[in-house]
């Protein structure tokens, strides 16, 4: 075949992914061409607008690094892993709600017992953080693995700096009763990083590239599905326009404030600080694999 037009050209590149060998690769190669043919005819760009959107794309992976993943936020600020986590999780009651990772996770976090301080010294005010992991049913799972990260007072994250260590992230397992608890700092509200072609985007679109103060918290036991879940700051005034559309409101928690004194677990503090609590549920791995099958 050849001469194609406008409309001819997506039948054509249809049939030549006919044969792909992996039915789940002809699936999603089809409906790529599909939509992105659709796309083009309907905006109609010009040769320019083209060559604008491949060096958009190519300065996007220019900007990544081992600390910095330009991709994962240009998913997350166009919807897509949002759109991507709602379709994967078919949320029930019982079970706590998840959202986005976001690109701050680091893999092999250190491991510390429960009650550790993991804010390194970080200057901001001390926030102690208990709660629970349990089955839908309410009932304690112990041993699990716990692992958490949050920005600074200024909000930045330890992979955002370049002096080496890792502060405010760590991994815990609860007890017997399912309980964990540690010491860190309050998180603040923060832009994620638009220096780059994600920001220049955004600004584009007339958008901020705020988020609100949250708590991140990924939690893995056997035979449950991992979550991958936030704890947001009530009162936020960035709530309602996330730049990464991650908030739920079952997600939101009082990060109540105290007086100097003795908090739950004996320790004295000379000076204000926070409080907040959350219990974590998890669904069975069952419903994970049902929905990959």
């Amino acid at each position: 075949m050849r001469n194609f037009d406008q409309f001819s050209i997506t039948q054509a590149v249809l049939e030549r992914i006919a044969n792909a060998p992996d039915a789940r690769t002809r699936q999603i190669s089809e409906a790529l061409v599909r939509h992105l043919h659709d796309f083009i005819r309907e905006v109609r760009p010009t040769q320019q607008e083209r060559e604008q959107g491949i060096a958009f794309l190519t300065d996007t992976g220019h900007m990544c690094t081992g600390t910095r993943q330009e991709f994962i936020l240009l998913s997350d600020t166009l919807g897509v892993s949002m759109l991507v986590d709602a379709i994967n999780h078919d949320h029930q009651k019982a079970v706590t709600e998840s959202t986005v990772l976001g690109p701050f996770y680091v893999e092999g976090p250190p491991e510390m017992a429960c009650g550790t301080d993991i804010s390194g010294g970080l200057p901001g005010e001390p926030m102690y953080a208990w709660g629970t992991v349990t089955d839908p049913d309410g009932l304690p799972l112990r041993d699990v693995i716990v692992d958490v990260w949050h920005s600074d007072e200024d909000g930045y994250y330890d992979v955002q700096h370049e002096e080496d260590g890792t502060v405010a992230r760590a991994r815990f397992r609860t007890d017997d009763q399912g309980r964990f608890h540690f010491w860190s700092i309050k998180p603040a509200a923060y832009p994620i990083p638009h220096d780059g072609p994600v920001g220049k985007m955004l600004e584009a679109q007339g958008r901020h590239p705020w988020r609100p103060a949250h708590v991140h918290f990924m939690i893995d036991a056997p035979g449950y599905e991992k979550l991958v879940t936030h704890v947001f700051v009530a009162g936020d005034v960035y709530l309602d326009s996330d730049a990464v559309f991650g908030v739920k409101d079952s997600l939101i928690c009082d990060f109540a404030s105290h007086p100097p004194g003795t908090a739950p677990d004996g320790r004295t503090l000379d000076r204000s600080w926070c409080e907040f609590t959350y219990d974590f549920r998890l669904g069975p791995a069952s419903r994970a694999a049902s929905r990959a099958a």
